[in-house]
């Protein structure tokens, strides 16, 4: 095929010369037939089957995805403030009410965890020993009422812990405390204990199996001297009065004052767990806790909102990372805060990544709204691949699909000398967040070796590499167990098994529902410019501008001069490649690349005949330029690049062969259609190209039609060749041909002579 442009003729009305959208030609034995109209439909079939591919995603479930048919129990988290006093107990109960309200009957039982910190407001004497005692009766009778028969109430005690505030406590079905936590003395601060306190502390002591009702009282008055009394049915503890009617009853075999008289009961956490077994567990921080109860540490979260009227915000991350996309997002959300009090951000996150600074970037600014008691929460779909895996990992929870895809390789390969500071910073993150920090490292750093390991006689679950495991307090009672292969990513099902993740939900709807959002809510968008960028470097709208630029420049180059195809084409590769560029997947590379392929080819038109070098190097490098502006990447160098080259190459093709197809429809059919026939003027048929070419020509070398002669330069496919002593312009005929070969004229019109070698000319019976 020749892509030498011939100079239109035309004669009576007629367009002659058309090379690109087609040649009517003439019946020579050479000539190439004319395509069926089947073919042209397999090929608008294949396109349209290639341009769904493109689009198709790629995102599918690990082979060792962990399923979750069955729903985890909720987990809720209150933190009781100290001292309970003025309005707190009904601050909390509507906390709780607001939690609960979330949950629909099918839902396993919830855990609610109430946590007191051990801090006091200023003001107090103690950790809560001025609290007041009806705030914190009315508190506890709210734990042990019918509202809470359905939920598993855990109190969590970090600090010291005296006065009325151990009524609440007490209320809890269980117990887990600070091992050097002191809990006790209730009735500090009061001058006198009366008979309604004593009864209350009992009664709600009777309706819990936390604290006995005798160590409950022995706690708050410091006349009530408790025992505990070892019988042939177990061990009990009593008041030391009671203790002689129940030696009429049973043998009693030691008892052992525990509280002496004139001293209010008080124990350590360890005291609470190891000698008596009141506390179920022990644990310094949310991270024990989440052990202690079999939990992911990431549903153990404090929502600042509650009690509030919530104001969301959404923030949509739908390209890769870039110091600019993460410049505006974060001013966005700053003055969203500032200027209307937003208290809630949702990032619906859907990116590969991009770069890993300015993700930690964001990430850590993230992290920091915690102090301005703003809650965070991520939601990924799809994907949030390599370094976009941190900016969901530093929000206070995540929400994922089931098959998306968090962590792994992404658009932008992190460089090996680039590990280790960014190792440093996900640590400093993680643990500024109270959090593990081996498998946030381990999705953007496959080198990293993580365990699953359980701790002994706790049966709690961790994820370390040896270097965290190795920081433990007691490296010695983690007991390894399977490796947890993050290199590749983590599915959504993965990530909730292992705790990354608070819960799995298919749409945002399902996440508002999560959370209790009723109303839509307000997302932070760029400009319209940046938004009309979004729309146009999305895979169907830059699939059309490529294919309606190849359409115009095949037109451009079938007719003379500069036209309005080579105005729209040249509107269209510059829209092309200018939203790419804005979007993030292309560079001043694709846009010489794509300059330069174009000025080889029109040299290899207008200068140099044939299609040589330039051609070949010209259309490869348009096609280089197409193909890298669809992507992050250069040369594929993980999965997911190997992944995306395919769909690169797809657009490319899809909108390819529209573009050759539709020009050979419009080539056939448009003269005919009675009302778009004047756009293009139907080809002469051959008798009238033979009158054109009679007419035309200023030399006849008719006599030359069926001689022999030798080339004298390589035909590809002009050329010249000798006949005896004149050398003339040949053409070469469905090949290309060296010089110095021996050829047949087997065509002749005016000026033009076209040729075959000898030996194709004897095949053809034509010598």
């Amino acid at each position: 095929m020749t892509l030498q442009r011939f100079t239109q003729q035309t004669s009576g009305g007629r367009v002659v010369g058309s090379p690109l959208l087609g040649n009517p030609g003439r019946n020579r034995p050479f000539a190439r037939r004319p395509v069926p109209r089947f073919a042209a439909v397999f090929v608008l079939v294949a396109g349209f089957l290639a341009w769904q591919l493109a689009d198709r995603p790629t995102l599918q479930a690990q082979p060792n995805a962990t399923t979750s048919s069955q729903r985890t129990a909720p987990v809720y988290l209150v933190e009781v403030p100290l001292p309970i006093a003025g309005t707190v107990d009904t601050q909390v109960k509507r906390q709780i009410d607001q939690l609960l309200s979330r949950d629909v009957p099918s839902t396993p039982r919830p855990i609610l965890i109430l946590e007191f910190s051990g801090a006091e407001q200023p003001g107090g004497t103690g950790s809560g020993q001025s609290s007041e005692f009806e705030r914190c009766l009315s508190l506890a009778r709210y734990l042990v009422g019918d509202r809470l028969s359905g939920t598993r109430t855990v109190a969590f005690v970090q600090g010291d812990l005296k006065g009325h505030a151990l009524l609440p406590v007490i209320a809890c079905e269980e117990l887990i405390v600070d091992p050097d936590a002191e809990i006790g003395a209730a009735g500090a601060g009061e001058s006198s204990i009366d008979q309604t306190m004593r009864r209350s502390y009992a009664e709600i002591a009777e309706v819990r199996p936390t604290i006995p009702p005798a160590v409950a009282v022995g706690m708050l008055d410091s006349e009530a001297q408790v025992v505990k009394v070892q019988t042939v049915e177990g061990v009990r503890y009593m008041l030391q009065a009671e203790l002689a009617a129940l030696k009429k009853s049973t043998t009693i075999s030691a008892v052992e004052s525990i509280v002496a008289t004139g001293d209010m009961a008080r124990f350590t956490g360890r005291e609470l767990r190891l000698e008596h077994g009141f506390a179920s567990h022990l644990a310094t921080d949310r991270r024990e806790l989440a052990g202690a109860l079999r939990i992911p540490l990431a549903s153990i979260q404090h929502d600042p909102t509650l009690d509030q009227e919530r104001r969301a915000l959404r923030v949509d991350i739908e390209r890769p990372i870039s110091g600019k996309d993460v410049n505006w997002m974060m001013a966005a959300i700053g003055k969203q805060i500032a200027d209307n009090g937003v208290n809630f951000v949702c990032v619906h996150l859907n990116s590969p990544g991009g770069s890993a600074q300015d993700s930690l970037r964001l990430a850590n600014y993230l992290a920091s709204l915690a102090d301005d008691d703003v809650r965070t929460v991520a939601y990924v779909r799809h994907e949030a691949r390599a370094d976009a895996a941190l900016i969901a990992l530093a929000c206070d929870e995540m929400v994922v699909g089931r098959t998306a895809v968090l962590g792994g390789p992404g658009a932008v390969v992190i460089r090996k000398q680039d590990l280790p500071d960014l190792r440093r910073a996900i640590r400093a993150l993680a643990e500024s967040r109270h959090r593990d920090w081996s498998l946030p490292v381990a999705l953007v750093d496959p080198s990293l070796v993580v365990h699953r390991y359980v701790g002994q006689g706790t049966n709690q679950v961790r994820y370390f590499s040896e270097e965290e495991k190795a920081d433990q307090a007691i490296p010695g009672e983690w007991q390894q167990d399977a490796e947890i292969r993050a290199g590749g990513g983590l599915t959504g099902d993965e990530a909730f098994a292992v705790g990354l993740a608070r819960q799995t939900a298919e749409n945002f709807d399902a996440v508002r529902s999560l959370y209790g959002l009723d109303e839509e809510l307000s997302v932070v968008q760029p400009n319209w410019a940046t938004l009309l960028i979004e729309r146009l470097a999305s895979p169907h709208l830059a699939g059309t501008i490529l294919f309606v630029g190849l359409l115009m420049f095949m037109i451009e180059m079938s007719q003379p001069g500069i036209g309005v195809a080579g105005f729209v084409s040249a509107i269209c590769f510059v829209l092309f490649f200018w939203c790419n560029v804005l979007h993030g997947t292309a560079g001043w590379l694709e846009i010489l690349l794509f300059v330069t392929g174009v000025g080889c080819l029109v040299l290899e038109i207008f200068v140099i005949p044939g299609f040589g070098i330039f051609g070949v190097g010209g259309s490869a490098m348009i096609v280089g330029s197409i193909v890298l502006a669809s992507q992050t990447f250069v040369i594929p160098q993980n999965k997911y690049q190997i992944e995306q080259l395919p769909q690169s190459l797809m657009v490319l093709v899809a909108a390819g062969s529209g573009a050759f197809l539709s020009a050979f429809l419009l080539r056939k059919y448009l003269p005919d259609t009675p009302v778009l026939r004047h756009m293009l003027l139907a080809p002469p048929d051959d008798d009238e190209m033979d009158e054109l070419e009679q007419r035309e020509a200023v030399v006849h070398c008719e006599h030359l039609l069926g001689k022999r002669g030798k080339t004298t330069t390589r035909l590809n496919p002009a050329g010249k060749a000798r006949f005896g002593d004149d050398v003339v312009d040949v053409i070469g005929e469905g090949e290309l041909i060296g010089p110095g070969t021996e050829v047949h004229v087997v065509s002749v019109h005016g000026s033009r002579i076209v040729v075959v070698p000898v030996s194709t000319a004897a095949k053809a019976n034509l010598v």
